[in-house]
């Protein structure tokens, strides 16, 4: 082998990491854009916290405000409603999750469900957990809580599965008092 083989060999490798390392960049350039699209507008980073008004809410009744395109569920209970869900065992529960990602994982108890300690306050998102569908409350259910009428899954009034074959409990989102009147979501 001469030295100019030697010399063809660098050369020739030289052109193939040039090649390689030109066509990742321009890989990475068309690429680029199609991933970065996926990100979340500039208008859906902007609800990704919001402030409710709950001074209108009465005890006994519900509002339901729609936060990151879903609906969340906000009640204010009854000293009736927070006794019977609080009396329920976590055990009998089909899910003995809390779901509530302002404690993170925990028995799924009222106390840990709700969003003030006296449990008056219960905010949770409005989805069935089985299939997506919007629960129905005001007392709806065999449970006292909300029912999701397309599939038959039964809540209490601590947003617990009871019955039926949604899996899990409604899940409770990132929620905190700015003030006595209100409750900032995310």
């Amino acid at each position: 082998m001469s030295h100019a083989d030697d010399h063809e060999g660098t050369r020739r490798d030289f052109l193939y990491y040039a090649t390689a390392g030109a066509g990742a960049v321009t890989a990475g350039a068309a690429i680029w854009p199609l991933v970065n699209q996926m990100n979340p507008s500039a208008d859906v980073q902007a609800l990704s916290s919001i402030r409710v008004d709950i001074s209108g809410i009465a005890p006994g009744t519900q509002l339901t405000v729609k936060w990151l395109g879903k609906p969340v569920f906000i009640r204010r209970r009854t000293a009736e409603e927070i006794e019977a869900a609080r009396a329920v065992n976590v055990a009998d529960l089909p899910d003995g999750d809390a779901r509530n990602d302002n404690v993170g994982v925990a028995p799924a108890t009222d106390e840990n469900r709700a969003l003030d300690e006296t449990g008056e306050w219960l905010v949770m998102m409005g989805v069935c957990t089985h299939l997506g569908c919007v629960p129905i409350g005001e007392g709806s259910g065999d449970f006292g809580g909300w029912f999701c009428p397309c599939h038959g899954s039964h809540y209490d009034q601590a947003g617990r599965i009871r019955k039926g074959p949604a899996p899990e409990n409604l899940p409770v989102p990132v929620a905190e008092f700015v003030d006595p009147s209100t409750i900032k979501l995310g």
